[in-house]
């Protein structure tokens, strides 16, 4: 792995990162300058424990090794892509061999990346992925129906009352992932642009200014201990 310090400028502090790589000392140097330049990384060293994660918490991006997994890094490959279809996924790897990286692509990466890599290379290519689905979460839903009840995030309203910029703005992630838990940091970036006690309280606050709009309806929000909340029908 080779390092540069040219700096990219990328805003890439609310982006999160599962690192899987079997190979302890290279990736520990590129989880650490990830780190550096404002990633949140997690680093694991199994396929197990990468699955785990994924069912843990909620990442951004997924770079993988192919070798050194304790499995074979294909059937991982497939394993991810059928639990987490839309998340973007980079294969770092020593295979140089044609087929393998078409199998790779077939099987859902994005992006195939021989090593030795130069890591702000990396990181481009990392952004050129995030800005594209970044994009396509920009384009998508805005207007939801939740149980009879239409909460329009473009005009902030819910059942035709105003809402503030921030509760519009939380009620949308929350919908956009219904029924799975939104990260409390990704939150916390996305809305405050930082995660601190300060705004972890402010979050508490706006939670409950929602659960006020929701009293009516068959839907509720739960906060999932050390995780973050997700907003669920009513059993």
């Amino acid at each position: 792995m080779r390092m540069s310090f040219f700096c990219c400028n990328f805003a890439a502090k609310m982006t999160r990162i599962l690192i899987i790589d079997g190979d302890i000392s290279l990736s520990t140097v590129l989880s650490d300058y990830l780190g550096s330049r404002g990633y949140q990384t997690r680093l694991v060293h199994t396929g197990r424990a990468g699955l785990e994660s994924l069912t843990e918490s909620s990442y951004d991006l997924i770079l993988m090794e192919l070798e050194g997994l304790s499995m074979n890094g294909f059937e991982l490959l497939k394993d991810i892509r059928h639990r987490k279809p839309t998340i973007p996924l980079i294969i770092l790897t020593n295979r140089s061999d044609r087929e393998d990286q078409m199998r790779a692509f077939q099987l859902g990466c994005d992006d195939y990346q021989m090593k030795p890599f130069t890591m702000d290379i990396l990181i481009c290519r990392m952004e050129a992925i995030l800005r594209r689905v970044r994009a396509f979460e920009e384009s998508k839903q805005k207007v939801f129906e939740l149980n009879g009840k239409v909460f329009d995030s473009v005009h902030q309203t819910f059942d035709g009352s105003h809402m503030s910029s921030r509760e519009s703005d939380l009620l949308l992630m929350l919908c956009r992932q219904e029924g799975e838990v939104v990260d409390k940091h990704r939150i916390l970036m996305a809305l405050w642009k930082e995660d601190n006690a300060f705004t972890a309280r402010s979050l508490g606050v706006y939670i409950n200014h929602l659960r006020q709009f929701l009293t009516p309806i068959e839907y509720e929000i739960i906060a999932v201990r050390f995780k973050g909340y997700k907003l669920v029908k009513k059993i």
